[in-house]
């Protein structure tokens, strides 16, 4: 049986066309895998499968993915990223339980909008919404985030968001409209950046990256590959806190909807 495999363009070029044949002929694909990013096995002689090619300072791997779960593209990763995620591959680390919300204040290289000395704090989530369970990322400043060229204490933070095309949320009964252009990338079963539109059409561009790539739960997993996006929202510094518990963290959420303090998107999975 032929393998329905997907080498993109990009892949290619990274890899060499001898070597994309290869895979394409079944010389060097694996016939079984564990999906890169919701970990759980695939046959690319049984279904769609896209390659991966994760590329690093030095390092350079080949993994592969459901193609409804990634389609194949060149994704870059610090090379401690990439050896940290080939690790956890190997050692195949205990995941985190579903019951947890995970806190993870990360540093982070947000574009335009937090200056250098800001730290963007992301909780991941599962989100109850309309009787459905949504993965969600909370992301909460640990100073005000002033606009880029202005002096003074004043937040702009949720303003900057809005100009982005983040809306302000109030209550916490629908789930947000789909921000396109931004994306989350999960990757190797792990949460890696917070993706935003690159200047001029160009390719996407890191908002928020993690130093490390973030564990997320295998539920959390399975609800972004269920509805293939990814609900974000946004509050000020002081708004939510760090919560240890899903339920906490709705509670949060919905007083900082009510007190105005809360801007929403859904981000395509991946959308790259």
């Amino acid at each position: 049986m032929p393998r329905m495999l997907d080498v993109s363009d990009d892949v290619r070029a990274e890899i060499g066309d001898e070597e994309a044949d290869r895979l394409l002929s079944g010389e060097s694909a694996p016939g079984s895998y564990d999906c890169t990013s919701c970990r759980t096995p695939g046959d690319c002689e049984q279904e769609r499968t896209s390659t991966v090619l994760f590329i690093g300072e030095e390092t350079a791997v080949l993994a592969f993915a459901h193609a409804g779960c990634l389609p194949s593209q060149v994704v870059k990763v610090t090379e401690e990223q990439l050896q940290g995620a080939v690790r956890s591959i190997n050692a195949d680390q205990a995941r985190p339980q579903p019951d947890q919300a995970q806190p993870r204040p990360e540093q982070a290289a947000p574009g335009n909008v937090a200056p250098e000395q800001a730290v963007l704090g992301v909780t991941s989530g599962l989100i109850l919404i309309a009787g459905e369970l949504h993965p969600a990322l909370v992301v909460e400043p640990t100073a005000p985030i002033a606009r880029p060229g202005t002096v003074g204490s004043g937040d702009d933070f949720l303003p900057l968001l809005i100009e982005q095309g983040f809306l302000p949320v109030t209550e916490l009964s629908t789930t947000p409209t789909v921000l396109h252009g931004w994306s989350v990338l999960l990757a190797m079963g792990q949460l890696h950046a917070v993706l935003q539109p690159g200047t001029n059409g160009g390719r996407p561009v890191a908002w928020w990256q993690a130093h490390q790539p973030l564990q997320v739960t295998e539920g959390w997993r399975t609800a972004a590959n269920k509805h293939q996006q990814v609900l974000m929202f946004a509050a000020p510094v002081g708004s939510i806190g760090r919560q240890p518990r899903e339920d906490l963290l709705r509670d949060a959420l919905d007083k900082a909807a009510a007190n105005g303090q809360l801007v929403a998107a859904a981000l395509p999975l991946a959308g790259t």
